[in-house]
Parts: structure tokens; sequence; C-alpha cells
């Protein structure tokens, strides 16, 4: 049978997390977004809700949740803020989560109880500056001289980048391999040869900290090795078969967000003495958004089922971000288009949430990265 409402713990974890948003997150959020202001002031009231290590073991000290309760938190934050969701995602998903997929128990315990308690905020360094979604053109090498590893190169588009404490950094080690030579290390902010380069100037989410990585000559012990030697692109592609059920939530939580306010704001806003949800256009267009986000969550939570069933979700990760980033979209647009001219100014957020979600189109693999993932694994092409 399928069951499509949410359980009673998914119910209370849901209310948590939209009090919690709406608190402490709602009443900010156009300033942090005009400032350009990182809002570490929330990290510890995030981490007491055990919002950090939702990919962490408990005995880690982290709440390990399922896929589809790591989704209903973060479509609950992008309600409000695009980029406390996106901060929480990347957190989670990729650095944290890398580490708990491929760490050994030391690196475990050395390092997954300070990201689960928001003692330390991580970041992931996988995109270069002439490699987007192309990782065999990765130029950032990794040499073993004797007790080290040698890390030459630069990343880009970094998610804390200047505000995290612990970075999992992708380096090519066996060039001739291309993306099969790849590994992965662990590095602390601090480490020799190690610095946070020039800050990323973004059209939307811009409480969300990126910036560029630097590393020259920056050694590294040989037990930071995040995982087997040349498996880095594989342990990535796992990670990024979840991360893509987060973007998608964090896509669903921003059209949701649109869509609401745009409701009540045709239901309230009197145009030729009467209201605009009278008007027939504005309807179908609400109706729209409406049929489309909820097809997206359908979508999401059937690839956040099947990763809870650890089962291969390449094909409907892939789907459900491509349709949910889209539905976004399309959703915020209409909800500026319904707000009419005051839709185009600060005053009212879909403004931001049109520019908080474009990103959802390109992050984790643009929508054409989608199409090309979907369609290799239709027709079996390698």
């Amino acid at each position: 049978m399928i069951d499509f409402d949410l359980t009673e713990d998914e119910q209370l974890l849901q209310k948590m997390v939209r009090d919690f948003a709406r608190a402490e997150i709602a009443p900010h959020s156009r300033r942090w977004d005009e400032e350009e202001h990182f809002p570490s002031e929330i990290i510890p009231k995030l981490a007491d809700l055990g919002l950090l290590g939702m990919s962490v073991p408990e005995d880690f000290g982290g709440t390990a949740l399922p896929m589809q309760q790591i989704m209903i938190v973060i479509e609950e934050l992008a309600r409000v803020d695009g980029s406390v969701a996106i901060t929480v995602a990347s957190h989670n998903g990729l650095c944290t989560g890398h580490i708990a997929l491929a760490g050994t128990d030391e690196q475990k315990s050395r390092y997954l109880p300070r990201l689960a308690s928001g003692q330390a905020l991580g970041a992931w360094g996988l995109t270069e500056p002439g490699s987007g979604s192309d990782a065999a053109g990765a130029r950032t090498r990794a040499i073993r001289a004797g007790s080290h590893w040698v890390i030459n190169g630069t990343k880009t588009f970094i998610t804390q980048g200047s505000v995290g404490s612990i970075y999992v950094v992708l380096a090519v080690t066996t060039p001739e391999k291309k993306q099969h030579g790849i590994t992965a290390f662990i590095i602390e902010k601090g480490t020799p040869g190690f610095r946070v380069g020039k800050k990323i100037e973004k059209m939307g989410l811009h409480a969300s900290d990126t910036t560029e990585l630097i590393f020259e000559d920056c050694a590294i012990p040989l037990e930071n090795q995040l995982g087997p030697l040349d498996g880095g692109f594989i342990d990535t592609l796992k990670i990024l078969d979840r991360g893509r059920i987060s973007i998608g939530a964090m896509a669903l939580g921003l059209g949701w967000g649109a869509y609401e306010a745009a409701r009540a704001y045709a239901k309230e806003r009197k145009q030729f003495g009467r209201a605009l949800a009278d008007n027939q256009a504005i309807q179908f267009m609400l109706a729209d958004s409406k049929t489309e986000l909820e097809a997206a969550r359908l979508l999401l939570r059937r690839a956040a089922w099947q990763q809870d069933q650890k089962l291969r979700t390449t094909l409907t990760s892939s789907m459900a971000k491509l349709y949910a980033a889209q539905a976004a979209m399309r959703a915020c647009d209409r909800a500026i288009q319904i707000h009419g001219g005051y839709g185009y100014t600060r005053e009212f957020p879909v403004e931001r949430a049109l520019r908080d979600a474009k990103l959802c189109e390109i992050g984790e693999g643009t929508n054409e990265v989608q199409r090309m993932v979907i369609a290799r694994e239709l027709l079996g092409r390698a």
C-alpha cells in the first residue's frame, strides 16, 4: 500500500523546522540578503535542533535522519530562505556526507562530532574554474611525497568556502585515468599552503558563503586521504545522487514559498473593484504552480524513499532534481507576475525566491547534465 501522508514523526519534524524558520529566519532574510551577511548567529540554533548532523550516525553525535526527513527539513528552510537551506544541505550532504560515506573509523571520530555539533562547518571542493561538470577536466593535483600528499590547484564556487573549518577536496592522483584517477582528501582550515580565494558575487543566495579555495604546495598527512586511492569519482557520484534530492527539495521549498505568497497576495489585492484571485488568468497561474509543485514533491519523495531503501537512485534523483528546479522557477516567475510591479521590487520576497531558485537549475549538475544522466540511464550508454 502506498501512503502519501507524512508519518507522525515526519509531521512533528516538519512543524519544528517550520516554526523555527518562521521565528528565527524569516524576520531577517531580507536584511541578510541585502547585506550579503552569512548568518553565523543561527548556526548554534540549527545545531541544537540536530539539523547539522542529519547525515551523521548517532554513534558520532548525529541524528542520522532518513533521506525523506532530510528532504522535509531542506524544503521547510527554503520556504523562507534559500541561503540557509543551501548552507544546511551542503554541510550535511557534501562534506559531512562524504566523510560519513567513505571515512575510516578514526576519521569519523575525529571530524563528524565537530560537524554535527556545529563546532565546525563543512565545505566540499570539486568544481574548478575550467571544469564545472567535467570531472575529467580537473587540474588540481595531489602528489605523494614521502609521508605526505602535496596538493596544488584552485577550486571555485565552494559553499561555506570562507566560513568552513573542515574541507573535503577532490584532486587528481592518476592523470591518465581521467575522472577515475581522482582521490578525496580531508583538509582543515589553517593548513599551511591552503587559503581562501576571492568571494564569489552571485545573482542570488547572497547570505550563503561562496568562495574560491587555493592550494599552493599544501602538504597533508597520508591519513587525510578519504576513501580509496582513485576512488573519489565513484564516491562523488554517490554523493551527488543524494545531493540532487536535497537541491530538489530546496527548489521545492522556494517554489512553495513563492506560490503561497502569490496566493495570499491575489486574495488580498484589489484591482478594478475585485480581488486579483477572481481573475481567471491568475487562477490558472496558481493552478499550474500547485500542480507542478505537487508533482515535483512526488518525484522527490520517490527518490528519497529509494535512497532510504539503499537502492541506486541515479535516474530518479536526476529526474526529480530536474523537474523540481524547473517547477520552482516557473512558480517563482508566476508569483512575480501575480504581484505585478511590486513583485519586481525587494519589498516582497518573491523576487529573492526567483534569484535563489535559479541556482537549483545549475548546482549539483545543470539541467542539461541531468538530461544527459537521464538519457544515459535510459539508453544504457556509458
